[in-house]
């Protein structure tokens, strides 16, 4: 017994050594750089949510400096973090899924440079906040503020894109395969009209099965994903890409939780996160007669 607290108190001792040697400082240079700097190059490899999440910081730094983002392609996944149901496999981002990104991120006007990585010069490093120690199942879009101490007002819109000449006033449903609330059922939404799925093929075939006028459509970038979600008369979407475009933008929006894996919370108004059949039902109710009183 008296080891195995040697063993422990080892753990915590490298894990204070670590906090005081490597965090607190890494913390406080990126600090120095935001201060003092007037042109800011970040680096990020994803996920693709990961990516819109760390926009609120940028856009509130780009108020007085350029900012720079680069993004990196084909980044491995830790084999623990791994999941057989991600879209790119065993890596963050294929160079496809950036090119389809950039359209969206370049129409942003308060980015300096947006591309693909390719040995710029890097002054933050976002995925830094994979080393930070703190509880991940807060929310997400928060990581960003803990890593640069750039605090902005999250419930305001942080993503601009154009309207879509299709869709509007459509229910707009991306829901991954991953982190499924599997005591859901998506089925009471066949008595709504105007259902369109953006996300990828399997995932619509895979909810076609209970929403049978649930309709497909393959967009052609981010760009214009994003604009059918601004179109939306209501958006529905699980812990994925989808819902965090949809939060950017700040359209009415419901999120999917699933009780094991808590990471993303609605802020702002007419924005929900629902875990029981009753509520997603009275919540979709509710936003869909939303501008209709």
């Amino acid at each position: 017994m008296k080891k195995l607290f040697n063993i422990f108190g080892y753990k915590k001792k490298q894990k204070d050594e670590n906090y005081k040697n490597h965090t607190v400082p890494k913390i406080k240079e990126f600090r120095e750089i935001i201060i003092s700097k007037k042109t800011v190059s970040f680096l990020h490899y994803g996920h693709l949510g990961d990516i819109i999440n760390c926009l609120p910081v940028i856009r509130e730094l780009s108020k007085e400096r350029k900012c720079n983002l680069f993004i990196q392609k084909d980044k491995k996944i830790p084999k623990h973090a791994l999941s057989k149901n991600h879209p790119f496999g065993k890596v963050y981002l294929s160079e496809n899924s950036i090119l389809k990104m950039l359209p969206l991120l370049k129409s942003q006007n308060f980015f300096n440079q947006v591309d693909i990585y390719s040995e710029q010069e890097i002054d933050i490093d976002l995925n830094f906040f994979r080393e930070l120690p703190i509880n991940f199942n807060i929310d997400s879009v928060r990581w960003y503020s803990h890593l640069t101490g750039c605090f902005p007002d999250l419930s305001k819109c942080y993503l601009e894109v154009p309207n879509h000449d299709k869709f509007k006033n459509y229910i707009v449903i991306m829901r991954s395969l991953r982190r499924q609330n599997r005591f859901l059922n998506y089925s009471f939404l066949n008595k709504y009209k105007n259902i369109v799925f953006i996300g990828l093929k399997n995932e619509y075939e895979d909810l076609k099965k209970c929403v049978g006028n649930l309709e497909f459509y393959n967009s052609k970038d981010f760009l214009e994903l994003a604009s059918i979600i601004k179109n939306s008369k209501l958006f529905i979407g699980n812990l994925s890409f989808g819902y965090a475009i949809a939060e950017a933008i700040k359209v009415p929006r419901m999120l999917e939780s699933a009780p094991n894996f808590p990471l993303v919370y609605p802020n702002g108004p007419n924005a929900y996160d629902f875990y029981f059949q009753s509520h997603f039902e009275e919540l979709v109710k509710k936003l869909y007669n939303l501008n209709n009183s």
